[in-house]
């Protein structure tokens, strides 16, 4: 493997481990095949990351799920080859959706629960408690709500305005103001 492969892999690997979504294998995979130039069957992915080719099967259906890699037929063999997503945009997309909206989501349904399971004051110190409760749980409901609007926004696949990518690659652009 290419010095500068390995390097991606590697640190693709370790940012996957803490990710909460892929393991560091599966982050390995994906920076080998991101950085490959077509695509690669199991034997090549396991000779590359010096894994089983069992270890890397298993590991690279996680991928397939979540739409990170995908199999491609390739004509006059019988093998099966991957390549990496490359619609950035389409796959956090995907993650979003289906890994930190269903989180918001649960805080949501947990925050609703809480506030139900509120029962009947009868002494000054359990109504001071469900005022407090209740003002947590309305901080936590408007914070959740924002992120799972946000994370709506975002999932449906709208381009980015071009000066907002624009300001992101050109450091030390300044950032347009709302409405400009």
């Amino acid at each position: 493997m290419e010095r500068e492969t390995a390097i991606f892999a590697d640190g693709i690997g370790a940012a996957a481990a803490t990710s909460g979504v892929l393991n560091q294998l599966q982050g390995r995979i994906f920076g080998l095949l991101y950085l490959s130039d077509g695509s690669l069957s199991l034997e090549d992915i396991a000779a590359e990351l010096q894994q089983s080719k069992s270890n890397i099967s298993m590991n690279i259906r996680g991928l397939v799920e979540w739409h990170l890699v995908s199999r491609v037929h390739v004509a006059g063999s019988r093998k099966d080859h991957y390549e990496a997503a490359t619609n950035l945009v389409r796959v956090m997309q995907e993650i979003s959706e289906r890994r930190f909206r269903w989180n918001m989501r649960q805080v949501l349904t947990t925050t609703d629960e809480t506030e139900r399971a509120i029962g009947g004051e009868h002494s000054k110190a359990d109504k001071d408690r469900a005022v407090f409760v209740r003002t947590r749980l309305g901080e936590m409901r408007a914070f959740f709500s924002m992120l799972d609007t946000m994370i709506g926004l975002f999932t449906p696949g709208q381009p980015f305005p071009p000066s907002a990518v624009e300001n992101v690659l050109t450091p030390g652009k300044a950032t347009p103001r709302q409405g400009e």
